[in-house]
């Protein structure tokens, strides 16, 4: 039986995202190639997600008693960001379940309509002190759905 191709990903436009934040790239993110390195975009997206949950009241990062654990993460990457462009970053909730969060975030090249790279990250809440998965704060979900498309 034949296969069919898998469908490749595509680059999103900004209306696809809830969510924006500016944020920076440093000299130090150009790669040898001249543009950003592929590490540095798991940062942008780590930094995206974080400071929204901070700056929404759902998480606090030195006394909170839920943590959020990234256990999966992805890009598919579509043009290059280089220092010094501003990159905006969309961010949207795909999945939430009962201790996990799927986030999905576009990073754009300053005014570009097109993503320049999408990628997710999931988050497993867990009590900060024993590491085992817990409920999501009612403070959490609140936040989090004004990420849901």
């Amino acid at each position: 039986m034949p296969q069919t191709p898998p469908i490749r990903p595509q680059p999103e436009a900004r209306s696809a995202y809830r969510h924006f934040t500016s944020l920076s790239t440093r000299w130090m993110d150009n790669d040898a190639y001249g543009h950003v390195n592929n590490v540095v975009y798991y940062s942008l997206f780590d930094t995206t997600v974080n400071r929204y949950l901070i700056e929404a009241g759902a998480l606090d990062i030195h006394a909170g008693a839920v943590i959020g654990l990234v256990v999966e993460t992805h890009c598919n990457y579509f043009a290059p960001i280089a220092f010094p462009q501003m990159v905006e970053a969309g961010l949207r909730v795909a999945q939430v379940g009962s201790s996990s969060v799927r986030y999905e975030i576009g990073l754009f090249a300053a005014g570009e309509p097109l993503c320049a790279a999408r990628g997710h990250f999931v988050h497993v809440y867990v009590d900060r002190e024993t590491r085992r998965p817990a409920a999501l704060p009612p403070v959490l979900i609140q936040a989090l759905e004004g990420l849901r498309p």
